[in-house]
């Protein structure tokens, strides 16, 4: 059966593009969900250990050390990274539950969804990647250039960054599928 001039609309679809923002509202709250749990597992990991000395009777056998996200420059811009994540999700939940109840969504704000989203998978891709590296190290430490692994030591505070590493490359992995999402309903809307 072919269709008639009665059955196809002027815009040349037989049927009008899916709205997918039900979808892209839902990765968004997954995004919010993930960055919010990174965020509390990263700011919760401190951990205090007594470490025997090797000085002599007169100092102190042993000495107590703290290990903080503060102390890496890496942690911190994970940190960073993560709350911008938490605040772009909230805005973007708010634009895109708009965008819900339209039939369908202009292609400057979709474009913007792109881009920003992009944007935002890269600095959270970049503070994923700069995280996991340091609390490696810590892991497993390096040889060649005399760094001691400390997750033998430290084991609460590896897990704590270890988690939240694994946390933000959730989050990350959803900003990647956001873009993606996004790029889909901008070519069907403009298509």
């Amino acid at each position: 059966m072919t269709p008639t001039s009665k059955d196809t609309p002027e815009s040349g679809y037989a049927v009008p593009p899916p709205n997918l923002f039900g979808v892209d509202f839902a990765l968004r709250l997954l995004l919010l969900a993930s960055a919010v749990s990174a965020l509390v597992v990263l700011v919760t990991s401190k951990q205090t250990e007594s470490i025997p000395t090797s000085l002599p009777p007169p100092f102190p056998a042993f000495i107590s050390r703290d290990a903080k996200f503060q102390h890496s420059p890496a942690f911190i811009y994970l940190l960073v990274a993560l709350s911008v994540a938490c605040f772009y999700s909230i805005i973007t939940m708010a634009a895109s539950f708009s965008a819900v109840t339209r039939p369908s969504a202009s292609p400057r704000m979709l474009f913007h969804l792109v881009l920003f989203d992009a944007v935002m998978a890269g600095v959270m891709a970049s503070a994923t990647g700069t995280a996991g590296s340091v609390a490696y190290l810590g892991l497993k430490g390096n040889s060649h250039v005399n760094w001691n692994k400390v997750c033998n030591v430290y084991d609460k505070f590896c897990r704590h960054v270890g988690s939240s590493a694994a946390l933000s490359l959730v989050a990350s992995a959803v900003l990647v599928s956001l873009v993606v999402l996004s790029s889909y309903s901008l070519y069907r809307r403009c298509r």
